[in-house]
C-alpha cells in the first residue's frame, strides 16, 4: 500500500474511533443526572447512572485507540474530549441563567394527568445537577483514562502483544473501579446531598455492571481488531500496532 494512502486511513481510522469516544463520553456525561432503577427495570437489586448504559462504548473505544495508536492516541483523545465536556456544560449552564418566555411557561403548565407543572423549575433542577457532576466526571475521566491507557500499556509488554482480552478487560476492571467511586463521591457527596453509605451502593453497583459488561463486550475487540486489519491490510495493521509498541516502550 502507498505511503500516502496508509497514512489517509490511519487518519480516517483514528478520526472515526474519536468520533464515537467523544459522542457516547459526551452524552454519558449529559444524562448521568438520573438515577434509574435496576430492580424496577429487570428485577435486579440496585440503582444506576443514565450515563453508565452507553459508558462500555466508552472504554471498549479507548481500547481499540490504545491497540492501534497507543497511549499517547488515547490521552489526546481524552483531554479533547475533556474540553468539550467542559464546553458543553457551560453552554449548558449559561442557558439555565436565561429568562423564560412566558408563553413557553403556559403552554407548559401541566404535565399529562393535569397536574400543575413548572417547566422551568424541571429544567433547572435537571440540568444545574451539572456543575457537580462536571467536576466529579471530568475528575474521575481523567484519573481512569490515564490509569486504563497506563495499565493496558502494562498489560501489553507483560504479555508480549498477545492476549487482546488480558490487556483491555484487565486495564478496563482497575481503571473503572477508581472511575466509579471519584465520580459519585466528588459529584453527589462533596457537592451533592447523597451520605456516603449512598454513593458506595451505587458505585458498587456501576461497577458491578461495567465489570459483567467488560466481559460480555470482549468478542467485540476481536471483532474491530478483524475489521480494522481488513480496512488497514494485515501488513499496515501490524505496522500500526508496532508503533503503539514503541510508544508503551517510551
Amino acid at each position: 500500500m502507498p505511503a500516502n494512502t496508509f497514512a489517509h486511513k490511519k487518519q480516517q481510522l483514528y478520526l472515526v474511533l474519536s468520533g464515537i469516544f467523544v459522542v457516547n463520553a459526551l452524552l454519558a456525561e449529559i444524562i448521568g443526572v438520573k438515577i434509574f432503577s435496576v430492580q424496577a427495570l429487570l428485577g435486579l437489586p440496585g440503582n444506576l447512572t443514565a450515563g453508565v448504559i452507553i459508558w462500555p462504548v466508552v472504554f471498549i473505544t479507548t481500547d481499540i485507540i490504545n491497540e492501534y495508536f497507543g497511549r499517547a492516541g488515547v490521552l489526546k483523545v481524552s483531554f479533547l474530549t475533556v474540553g468539550l465536556i467542559l464546553y458543553a456544560f457551560l453552554v449548558i449552564l449559561a442557558t439555565t441563567r436565561l429568562p423564560p418566555a412566558q408563553f413557553w411557561l403556559d403552554v407548559n403548565s401541566q404535565d399529562d394527568q393535569g397536574r400543575p407543572f413548572n417547566i422551568e423549575f424541571a429544567y433547572q433542577s435537571i440540568f444545574r445537577q451539572g456543575l457537580g457532576i462536571i467536576i466529579g466526571s471530568v475528575t474521575a475521566f481523567i484519573i481512569g483514562q490515564v490509569l486504563d491507557a497506563s495499565v493496558f500499556q502494562w498489560f501489553r509488554r507483560v504479555a508480549g502483544g498477545r492476549y487482546i482480552w488480558l490487556r483491555a478487560t484487565g486495564s478496563t476492571l482497575i481503571s473503572q473501579l477508581v472511575d466509579s467511586v471519584v465520580v459519585l463521591f466528588v459529584a453527589f457527596y462533596v457537592f451533592g446531598n447523597w451520605t456516603l453509605e449512598q454513593v458506595l451502593s451505587v458505585a458498587n453497583t456501576n461497577y458491578w455492571y461495567k465489570f459483567a459488561a467488560a466481559i460480555l463486550l470482549t468478542p467485540l475487540l476481536y471483532l474491530a481488531h478483524y475489521l480494522i486489519d481488513r480496512y488497514l491490510g494485515k501488513e499496515e495493521s501490524e505496522v500500526l500496532q508496532e508503533q503503539a509498541d514503541a510508544d508503551a516502550a517510551v
